[in-house]
């Protein structure tokens, strides 16, 4: 339960990251703007990767979870 927690501050956080660099999505390539498209893009790729990441923890708890509750019976 702690690693699901983890992972979805991580989210969390990842989130607001993106949130602030898709506030500057419409003035890419202007001067001055800290992101460039190929940073907005892996900023997107990696968040997907955190989602899918804490998807797939979440899913082998629950596996484990079901697994030790058939061996307590």
């Amino acid at each position: 339960m702690l690693k699901i927690k983890l992972a979805m501050a991580i989210i969390g956080i990842s989130s607001i990251h993106l949130l602030r660099t898709f506030i500057y999505a419409g003035s890419l390539g202007k001067e001055g703007v800290p992101y460039t498209e190929t940073g907005v893009m892996w900023q997107a790729i990696i968040h997907g990767l955190f989602v899918v990441s804490a998807i797939g923890i979440a899913y082998v708890e629950r596996l484990g979870q079901s697994a030790y509750t058939k061996a307590q019976h």
